[in-house]
């Protein structure tokens, strides 16, 4: 439970601190594409704890991820990056996980109902 309640805090700094932190690239792309405005707070929490610890991400996650779009997924998780807080942070490790996260999305998405 301190876990979620870390990565709420963690969240929350990204959103109100991050634009300051991130690069014109990745700001300019959240900007334009309106990136902070397309998805609830609750589903952001639960793909950074999927990105962030490995966890599982649920079906409806899933979707509003890629109501989302890719292109705001990676500029969101890249500025978080860039925050001084995750400076102990593989960045490599962090984008392999936000892959992995689209990925197995991706394929719940893809992949036809069982009662279809």
């Amino acid at each position: 439970m301190a876990s979620r309640n870390v990565y709420s805090v963690l969240v929350v700094l990204f959103l109100t601190c991050g634009a300051v932190m991130a690069t014109k690239e990745n700001d300019q792309i959240i900007k334009e594409n309106n990136c902070e405005t397309k998805i609830g707070f609750p589903y952001v929490l639960e793909a950074f704890t999927s990105i962030f610890e490995t966890g599982s991400i649920s079906n409806k996650c899933c979707g509003e991820l890629f109501v989302l779009g890719k292109v705001c997924h990676s500029a969101l998780v890249k500025r978080t990056l860039e925050n001084p807080l995750f400076k102990y942070v593989s960045p490599a490790t962090i984008i392999a996980q936000s892959i992995q996260t689209w990925n197995n999305c991706l394929a719940l998405i893809d992949s036809p109902s069982p009662s279809a």
